[in-house]
């Protein structure tokens, strides 16, 4: 079923899923999709703003050229969704507890988001940025980090050693972060 440029405004799809099927050039807004199931659901230019999509099942689920605005986006396996054209964009969102587990997801924008406990664990976000994002204890390991720009965001903790970190940008106040596992002590006063 193709459901093109449709507005849904403040639905509960906890009381009533949302249909599988093709949703292109769709707004939602203020939508509760909480612990529910857009598994199978094909996403096309569509963009999310105030919406609570925490636990929500992806499985399978197409994301292309999608916006997230104002969400609240706790637990979401988007390591679970169709990896195909897989790509998003979040602004002023919560992913807390979220996991791009081996995701291909280069270039995406994360504009003033908060990433805790995050897993990019083998994700390739070559030339993403991370626009004054709180990253406390997001984990990168195996993670293509080229010319990813971490340079207004904090809190996060990236091993060089462990990922491939080649042309990306972070601030002077950032670089706690990358020598964290050193146990060293750095002077800011020159």
């Amino acid at each position: 079923m193709a459901i093109p440029k449709t507005v849904f405004e403040k639905i509960d799809f906890t009381k009533r899923p949302l249909p599988l099927g093709e949703y292109e050039g769709c707004t939602f807004n203020n939508c509760n999709f909480y612990i529910s199931s857009i598994a199978g659901c094909l996403f096309i230019d569509c963009s999310f703003n105030s919406c609570d999509l925490s636990m929500v099942k992806l499985s399978e689920t197409l994301l292309r050229d999608i916006h997230f605005k104002n969400c609240k986006m706790l637990g979401l396996l988007f390591d679970s969704c169709n990896q195909f054209g897989l790509s998003v964009g979040f602004e002023n969102c919560t992913l807390n507890h979220s996991s791009f587990y081996k995701t291909n997801i280069k270039k995406t924008v994360f504009n003033n988001t908060v990433l805790q406990e995050v897993d990019f664990t083998g994700s390739n976000l070559t030339g993403a940025v991370f626009n004054n994002c709180n990253l406390l204890n997001a984990r990168f390991e195996n993670t293509i980090l080229e010319k990813v720009d971490f340079r207004t965001s904090f809190n996060y903790t990236i091993d060089p050693e462990l990922n491939k970190i080649k042309k990306a940008k972070f601030s002077l106040s950032g670089l706690p972060g990358l020598l964290n596992k050193y146990d060293i002590d750095i002077d800011y006063r020159g």
